[in-house]
């Protein structure tokens, strides 16, 4: 069954669509993304164009908020266009695309920290249906809800460039049914829960959206935490870009991180990241904590999720589990955290303002279950100080 596509907000009228400039040298490809955005009510294409310098030197006739910008391209490719297009217009959205390989990946990454806002593979044959409408799906899903955080702010660009050393990225195969961004929510009218009274033993961390920059940043702070205990992170990803994520977080970590492996051993001292296309569980091993790697379908209409990692945990650590939700599109993770704090373990949020989509934070916000609510910068401080038994 295909999945819908249609908003169901109201009728927008044209002042209010999103414009959206399509850059591909592929005529197919082009024109099939073209035909997909023109179909939606909230969004109208401003340009499609065939080359990186094309977009560079009609960028400020067309005057886009989001530009869906191809890797591979005669003349100037995507990644040479990028910095050229964001100089002219610092706050426009862009997202890269390509398709599935090692090079491109690791282009992706470069981009996001250059500035781009996100990337989503494309299917190597449009050919095939099931490929092609999740490719529709995850597109249109992310023009809206990147839109919609540039359309909030509209003089603060959606997801600012790390620094040239905190190189990222996907969200895989996340089929939600599409709808309007989470409204903000004044922080006063969310509730807060206190820690759990337990010191904690594991971190869990779930991220989509715009987690790739963020989990750069948060692994970077938090080297005390990862030398005593083990930290195993859930980021919604495509098989590929997971193995180089990894390599950045031992970077940015100086730690081990690696993509989990089914029946391995879990140690403090490691990073564990799940892999793209597959589920990240943990099951009792004797005394001890195993990966247990799932193929099974979708969670939350996402392969890797964070729920099944979560939800898993408890039946190891019981209470003694710290759980981190940043930024991302959906609501993965609010679930599973409703059952760590029922055990009582502790949910951590990245808030509204640093967060490039603030889906899955703003549901575990939303639903009450978070001791804290924090910029990304705080995260990282708190935690060691959580792990270190301070609970204030």
């Amino acid at each position: 069954m295909s999945v819908a596509l249609m908003s169901t907000s109201a009728p927008t009228t044209r002042q209010d669509k999103l414009r959206v400039m399509v850059v591909d040298d592929s005529v197919v490809i082009r024109g099939m993304i073209a035909r997909w955005i023109a179909a939606e009510p909230d969004m109208e294409v401003t340009a499609s164009l065939r080359t990186g310098l094309d977009a560079v030197n009609q960028l400020e006739r067309v005057n886009p908020d989001v530009a869906v910008l191809d890797i591979e391209m005669p003349e100037l490719d995507g990644i040479s266009a990028l910095p050229k297009l964001l100089a002219k217009k610092r706050d426009l959205i862009i997202i890269m695309a390509s398709t599935l390989t090692r090079r491109n990946a690791e282009i992706s990454f470069k981009a996001l920290s250059l500035g781009a806002s996100d990337y989503i593979p494309k299917p190597e044959s449009t050919r095939e249906a099931a490929a092609a409408e999740t490719f529709r799906h995850d597109l249109i899903q992310k023009i809206r809800h990147l839109g919609a955080k540039i359309r909030r702010t509209p003089h603060a660009h959606a997801s600012p460039p790390l620094a040239p050393h905190h190189a990222q990225p996907r969200e895989s195969s996340a089929r939600t049914p599409i709808a309007p961004a989470t409204p903000a929510v004044a922080p006063a009218a969310l509730t807060r829960r206190p820690f759990g009274t337990m010191t904690p033993r594991v971190l869990l961390i779930g991220s989509s959206t715009g987690g790739p920059q963020a989990l750069m940043a948060l692994v970077a702070e938090i080297g005390p935490v990862i030398d005593r205990f083990p930290v195993l992170i859930t980021q919604h990803m495509p098989p590929t870009f997971t193995t180089i994520l990894a390599e950045h977080l031992a970077r940015s970590s100086r730690r081990p991180a690696l993509e989990a492996v089914d029946g391995e051993i879990v140690k403090a001292g490691r990073i564990y990241l799940a892999p793209g296309g597959r589920h990240m569980r943990v099951v009792r091993h004797g005394a001890e904590a195993a990966i247990a790697l799932d193929d099974g379908p979708p969670v939350n209409f996402c392969k890797p999720a964070v729920d099944p990692l979560f939800t898993s945990a408890i039946d190891v650590w019981q209470g003694g589990i710290m759980s981190v939700i940043l930024t991302g599109m959906g609501s993965d993770g609010m679930r599973g955290g409703k059952d760590i704090v029922a055990a009582g373990g502790s949910v951590v949020a990245q808030d509204e303002a640093t967060s490039v989509v603030w889906g899955m934070p703003g549901a575990a916000a939303n639903a009450g279950i978070c001791a804290a609510i924090l910029p990304l910068n705080q995260i990282a401080p708190k935690l060691v100080r959580l792990f270190s038994g301070d609970r204030s």
